[in-house]
């Protein structure tokens, strides 16, 4: 009965209508592709009329040269897809500089092709980028965003520059809140090690402060012999190694360079503190995988954060470029358990009430079907749950 099932499944998958989820299917994508493959993962293979979700890379791996061949080999498969009548539409995944260009090929090809597509914006600094631009290129942005069906965007400051600034109808867009899987490992129970534990997870740039909590973790007031800190994410390593041997912190920094999703799923059941002391920002899928976890959070009030987290209440907030504050922030949590668990119990709490990726998928299916027909029905919607029902 399993083996018939399965049969069904990928026999659905080469012959049923699918919706194309268009984002770099590499981790290069960085937050765009979590949220992507997210999605992908959480499809029910046994719903039977449901459009299934397939990825289409726009990017690639390799090379800017090379992301151009990709980025071919995609919009021939939405030629093929809209011809075989079996492509619903497209959900595509848009941040700023070449992301912006490529995507922009996406979506006129679409309208070509007359494929509905639903523009997901997850830049956060789509703003700047945008206004250095000469005059020609602002005004074919503003043409390209005027092309889709809707716009979903992270919060109240990405509406206002898409409304204001991009000058699309305040009707074709969405504030879209991103959602995270459940934990997939158990968290360590307080007490169980007398080590304490931060963890730094994201592109290792001047953009994420890196410097600053480097700088922040040489100065006084932390207990050295009980710290360990872990910077996992790719960028600069060697560089920022050298820098924490130079401020004389390598005993206790680590650098775990790019981390899978089952690697972050176990850095964050061993952490007692994210933090993320960055300059600019969205909404950083790392915070809502914290929250997911009971994990306190210390982090700067920027981009849509300060709209969705409070500061003792769900993170603490220190200032961009304030490396002592940093500090403080740092340890203050880790010197106080009870300021500690109060974050842990608000942040799980908070997770549960908005960024669960059931909550998610289910706003995501409602959106698919307005604008993709029945045929885009996302296979999760099906499993509505009295809580998530209107």
């Amino acid at each position: 009965m399993q083996i018939e099932s399965m049969q069904r499944a990928v026999f659905r998958e080469q012959t049923g209508n699918y919706i194309y989820i268009a984002c770099p299917w590499t981790p290069k994508g960085g937050g765009m592709f979590k949220v992507a493959d997210y999605l992908i993962q959480a499809q029910d293979h046994s719903a039977p009329d449901a459009a299934a979700l397939r990825p289409l890379d726009t990017r690639g791996g390799g090379s800017a040269l090379y992301s151009f061949w990709i980025l071919a080999t995609a919009l021939a498969k939405l030629a093929r897809g809209r011809f075989s009548g079996q492509l619903a539409g497209v959900h595509v995944n848009m941040a700023e500089r070449l992301s912006l260009f490529r995507k922009s090929a996406v979506v006129v090809i679409c309208r070509a092709l007359g494929i509905p597509v639903v523009l997901h914006l997850h830049a956060a600094q789509l703003h700047h980028f945008y206004r250095k631009l000469p005059s020609p290129l602002q005004g074919l942005t503003r043409w390209v965003f005027s092309l889709p069906a809707t716009c979903l965007v992270l919060g109240g400051e990405a509406h206002r520059f898409v409304t204001e600034e991009l000058r699309v109808p305040g009707n074709r867009v969405e504030v879209m809140i991103n959602g995270v899987p459940e934990p997939s490992h158990d968290r360590r129970k307080a007490g169980d090690s007398p080590v304490q534990r931060v963890l730094f997870l994201g592109n290792l740039s001047e953009r994420k402060g890196v410097s600053d909590l480097l700088q922040a973790l040489a100065l006084p007031g932390f207990d050295m012999a009980r710290l360990e800190v872990t910077l996992a994410g790719g960028g600069d390593i060697a560089a920022y190694q050298a820098a924490a041997l130079q401020l004389g912190i390598g005993g206790f920094v680590r650098f775990a360079g790019w981390s899978d999703q089952h690697q972050v799923s176990q850095l964050m059941a061993q952490t007692d503190v994210l933090v993320l002391p960055s300059y600019d920002e969205g909404l950083p899928l790392v915070i809502l995988e914290a929250l997911a976890n009971g994990v306190a959070v210390v982090c700067t009030p920027v981009g849509e954060i300060p709209a969705v987290l409070s500061h003792g209440v769900t993170a603490c907030f220190v200032q961009p470029g304030d490396a002592a504050g940093i500090a403080a922030g740092l340890q203050r949590i880790l010197n106080d358990p009870v300021f500690r668990q109060t974050l842990e119990h608000n942040g799980r709490k908070l997770y549960e009430e908005k960024f669960s990726l059931n909550q998610f998928f289910v706003s995501l299916a409602r959106i698919h079907q307005r604008h993709f027909g029945a045929a885009g029905q996302v296979r999760r919607d099906s499993q509505l749950t009295k809580k998530d029902a209107p």
